[in-house]
């Protein structure tokens, strides 16, 4: 963070000064939550959760080199005492973001924020010094964390946006207000709690609706309720798809036999052609978006291809592969799950098996409410029909649905099978996998199927699989 002395500190979040000496004293360094990551000249949050009082670990965070605790009560070690945290610590990611003056830019969507993020970030950074949400930190707390991360030298700023209700995006551009808003895609992420997909575009189009009449609004061209977002910004539009009528646009698409996008890049500013390291065709629409803001911030075509030609995965579980030494591949995308990510890392599993037997292990995607049985049935169909070789259904009722709805698309019940949880997962996998198989792991966060892509590159590396 920016060097603000406790005093400032406490005028900008409305606080009182508790225990503290010397008012003048300066935060250097980063504003934390887990005291685990405090470090000299840090600024610790004290957060009230279900389980754990922030407020209990006060003494061990100064002695650990913290300046203060932002609290909501004092702890009797120097403190800056609010009357909400979380109000406090939007107040001053706000304060911070105005003082510096970088380019701000937000993004939303149903799926693929995460990966659009980080290819937006390691695009960026080639131009600029870039600050970037980490992993999926996308709410209220998470947020101005990360914006809080920026320093003098920070030129792009890069956060995504998440959203469990109507209000709760427009609340996130107050904290940090974007100049330039991406809107990947509307589908049926949480449509469980948002009721439809026009209530979800209403939300995601809240970001669009922020934006300055210098900004710009990226806007999805092959999404029709994105699309419809031009009429709700004041700001400039520009399109990214593979529609005729975008102002970015891919045309050539097509996966390596390894199972990775390539394309031909179009802009406003030239065309190049892309080939990219990470897996699935899905990964052209986030490519392009974030072509579009590159574009935006002044970057050519060239530069633009090469970023995104060399862009890896910076977030963990998210078509993360690994090639055991016996030839078996776990791909490890067991962070979340919603019908869209799915059929997305379904089709690439089957791009990636290229003649070798594939291997879907998945479980309940959250949040879906009445339509969870209808989704999770799709999903087991679907697996049929793009010839994955086995599924495993992992979990209760809604891996039935997805072990069902396999069986039900033809002749194929004997290649699917419905397991009680990880470890028999695990199990069966131990047993049957044999070298050259691809093995797809996803499901919703709240399962933890990432364990079964851990143990099964354990079992790997101790030479354990079967081979037959």
């Amino acid at each position: 963070m920016i060097a603000l002395s406790l005093a400032e500190i406490a005028a900008v979040v409305g606080g009182q000064t508790h225990d503290i000496p010397d008012p003048s004293v300066q935060v250097t360094g980063p504003v934390v939550r887990d005291s685990r990551e405090v470090v000299p000249g840090s600024l610790f949050a004290a957060f009230v959760g279900e389980r754990v009082d922030g407020h209990d670990y006060a003494p061990q965070v100064v002695e650990a080199g913290a300046v203060a605790v932002l609290a909501s009560r004092p702890v009797g070690v120097p403190a800056i005492v609010v009357e909400d945290v979380q109000t406090a610590l939007g107040a001053l990611a706000r304060h911070v973001v105005r003082r510096l003056g970088a380019t701000l830019v937000a993004l939303t969507g149903s799926a693929g924020k995460t990966s659009t993020k980080d290819l937006i970030a390691q695009v960026l950074r080639r131009k600029a010094p870039t600050v970037f949400t980490p992993g999926s930190l996308n709410n209220e707390i998470g947020l101005p964390l990360t914006a809080l991360t920026a320093t003098e030298e920070t030129r792009f700023l890069v956060l995504e946006m998440g959203a469990r209700g109507i209000g709760h995006i427009r609340y996130l551009t107050e904290l940090t207000p974007p100049r330039i808003g991406l809107v990947l895609n509307v589908g049926t992420a949480h449509i469980g709690e948002f009721g439809g997909r026009e209530q979800i575009a209403q939300a995601k189009g809240e970001l669009v609706e922020a934006l300055p009449e210098d900004g710009a609004a990226i806007l999805n061209a092959d999404d029709p309720l994105v699309r419809a977002m031009a009429s709700r910004t004041k700001a400039k539009v520009v399109l990214f798809g593979e529609s005729t009528e975008a102002d970015v646009r891919a045309e050539n698409v097509r996966l390596t036999d390894s199972g990775q996008p390539a394309f031909r890049l179009h802009t406003p500013s030239g065309a190049c052609d892309v080939t990219m390291r990470l897996y699935g065709e899905h990964h052209v629409s986030n490519a392009l978006a974030a072509a579009a803001v590159a574009h935006e911030l002044g970057m050519s075509a060239e530069e633009i291809a090469l970023a995104l030609s060399e862009a890896g995965s910076l977030s963990r579980w998210r078509m993360e592969v690994t090639e055991r030494p016996d030839g078996v591949t776990i791909v490890n995308d067991a962070y979340n799950a919603n019908p869209e990510s799915m059929r997305a890392a379904l089709r690439a599993l089957a791009a990636m098996g290229n003649g070798r037997r594939t291997w879907a292990v998945l479980g309940k995607m959250a949040e879906l409410g009445d339509e969870a049985l209808a989704e999770h049935d799709a999903v087991g169909r679907l697996a049929v029909r793009l010839n994955v070789s086995k599924l495993v259904a992992v979990g209760g009722i809604e891996a039935s649905w997805l072990q069902l709805g396999a069986y039900n698309e033809g002749s194929w019940g004997e290649e699917s099978v419905h397991v009680s949880d990880a470890q028999a997962a695990v199990d069966l996998l131990r047993s049957e996998l044999r070298p050259g198989d691809v093995v797809l792991v996803k499901a919703s966060r709240s399962v933890g199927l990432e364990s079964v892509a851990q143990a099964l590159l354990e079992t790997g590396a101790e030479g354990e699989v079967a081979a037959r």
